[in-house]
């Protein structure tokens, strides 16, 4: 193992969640994934949904479609699903709509971060087309997928695309799993497009603000988008990757959660996605 790994593993280990805590356990030491299913499971509501701040940015108990999201993708990256968990998860967004919002106005009663607005109560891509992209991945079966999926595409084919960065890689997360990989192929070059000049998007790995970058996108070395950009920008934004470890072995987060305890939730999601990615690309030794 490569001292900037033990350190970032350390990091979480201090500050993490469970969640991070077991999903780097099963990630690189070969803990079965139901302990990532418990840990999400102490987030589940009585209606089927996700909240209390699985996604940290508001202190919410509500069942948001944002936390559903985040449950489905720490299951997807533990490779592991609890099916019952995860349909009663499906028909609480059916009771939701076809199309869904990030949030509702209840996170207005509860610490939040100053972006969680108004914004966020709107319909979209963000998050609709990458939730039904980890229901594919997990290959769950349930009556909302099928509509929801088809509001998508329509989105997708006849609508213009979304100018935010944050929604275009939802989309991407979307053909990537969707099992329709023909039509897929044909819609990439529309969402290239758009994303490169998308707001909240950063090509350039020395840009100081915050935004996705391509290593968002492709996250993993085998990533079907790693091909979107060329290889020396992939590289480029993996030496910045590396340069932003900081002393105390974690990553830090470019914008201001709600509180310390936000902040250090963050951090920990932040460190782990860091680690898999660098691991993935060769960068660190897990070993």
């Amino acid at each position: 193992m490569t001292a900037r790994f033990l350190d970032g593993r350390d990091f979480i280990r201090r500050t993490g969640r469970l969640v991070e805590r077991r999903l780097f356990a099963t990630c690189f030491e070969g803990a079965p994934g139901q302990g990532v299913v418990d840990a999400v499971r102490g987030y589940a509501n009585d209606d089927g949904g996700f909240g209390h701040g699985l996604e940290p940015d508001k202190r919410c108990p509500a069942s948001l479609p944002i936390d559903v999201e985040c449950a489905l993708a720490a299951m997807a990256a533990a490779r592991t699903v609890d099916l019952p968990l995860v349909h009663a998860a499906c028909d609480y967004l059916a009771k939701v709509g076809v199309a869904v919002p990030l949030a509702f106005p209840v996170i207005e009663d509860y610490p939040r971060a100053e972006h969680w607005s108004e914004w966020t109560y709107e319909p979209g891509l963000n998050p609709t087309a990458g939730i039904v992209g980890r229901l594919y991945e997990l290959r769950v079966d349930h009556p909302w997928i099928e509509p929801a999926a088809a509001w998508c595409w329509e989105q997708i084919d006849t609508a213009d695309l979304p100018t935010d960065a944050h929604a275009l890689a939802e989309v991407l997360g979307f053909l990537a799993h969707t099992p329709e990989q023909e039509r897929a192929r044909a819609a990439v070059a529309k969402v290239r497009d758009a994303l490169t000049s998308a707001s909240w998007f950063k090509l350039d790995p020395d840009d100081p603000a915050y935004g996705l970058s391509p290593l968002t996108v492709a996250a993993d070395a085998d990533s079907p988008w790693r091909s979107l950009f060329a290889e020396e920008v992939i590289q480029a934004h993996l030496d910045r990757l590396e340069r932003d470890q900081q002393p105390d072995g974690g990553w830090p987060v470019a914008w201001e959660p709600p509180g310390e305890a936000a902040l250090l939730e963050w951090r920990g999601i932040v460190t782990l996605e860091s680690l898999r990615t660098l691991v993935s690309y060769g960068r660190l030794d897990a070993n």
